[in-house]
C-alpha cells in the first residue's frame, strides 16, 4: 500500500467535499475546486474523512493512489489556506507595480512588461522588487509564477532577472581579462 495513499485527508471545518462518479469537488472560505479522478480509484467520504482507495496493486493504480490523495489534500489546503509564490527581481532600475489588476514591470526592456491577472489568481507587490502570487490552486498559482519569472529568468553574470525567493543562482566567473593562461 501507498504510505500517502493510505493516510485519510481530514476535512476541516468550513470546507465541505462532494464525490459525483470521478468527479471531486471541495468548496470552501477561498473557492471551489474541482478535480477529475482516475476511474479506478475510489474516493469516499466517511464524516469529517476523505478515504481514498485502489482496486489492485498494479503500478498504475499504486501511482494514481498517492498522486489522487495528494491533489485532494491539496485542495483542502488551498480552499482554507491557498496556496503563494514570492518572487524577487534583482538588477538596476529593475521594477515591479500594481496597476488596477495588471502587474506592470521594468525589467531593462524598451518597453514595460504588463501581465494581466488571471481568474482566481492575485497578484500583490508589497515592495518594488517583490511579488507575490496568491491562489486557491497550487497548479495555477506555480504556473502563474512561472510565466512571471519567464519574462526575465535570473542570468548567471550578476544574478539580474526575476527569481523565486530563497532561489539560488549559480553565478559564473567573468572573462578572465589580460595575461591569463591559454
Amino acid at each position: 500500500m501507498s504510505r500517502i495513499g493510505r493516510k485519510p485527508v481530514n476535512i476541516p471545518a468550513g470546507v465541505t467535499i462532494s464525490v459525483d462518479g470521478s468527479v471531486v469537488t471541495v468548496k470552501g472560505p477561498k473557492g471551489t475546486l474541482t478535480q477529475l479522478v482516475h476511474p479506478g480509484i475510489g474516493v469516499t467520504v466517511d464524516g469529517n474523512v476523505v478515504r481514498v482507495t485502489r482496486p489492485d496493486d498494479e503500478k498504475e493504480n499504486k501511482s494514481l493512489h498517492g498522486t489522487t490523495r495528494s491533489l485532494i489534500q491539496n485542495m483542502v489546503i488551498g480552499v482554507t489556506k491557498g496556496f503563494q509564490k514570492n518572487l524577487e527581481i534583482n538588477g538596476v532600475g529593475y521594477r515591479a507595480q500594481k496597476q488596477g489588476k495588471n502587474l506592470v514591470m521594468n525589467l531593462g526592456f524598451s518597453h514595460q512588461v504588463t501581465v494581466p491577472e488571471k481568474d482566481g489568481i492575485t497578484i500583490e507587490c508589497p515592495a518594488a522588487n517583490k511579488i507575490v502570487v496568491l491562489g486557491p490552486d497550487k497548479q495555477k498559482v506555480g504556473q502563474f509564477a512561472a510565466e512571471i519569472r519567464e519574462k526575465r529568468p535570473p542570468e548567471p553574470y550578476k544574478g539580474k532577472g526575476i527569481k523565486y525567493a530563497g532561489e539560488h543562482i549559480r553565478r559564473k566567473e567573468g572573462k578572465a581579462g589580460k595575461g591569463a593562461k591559454k
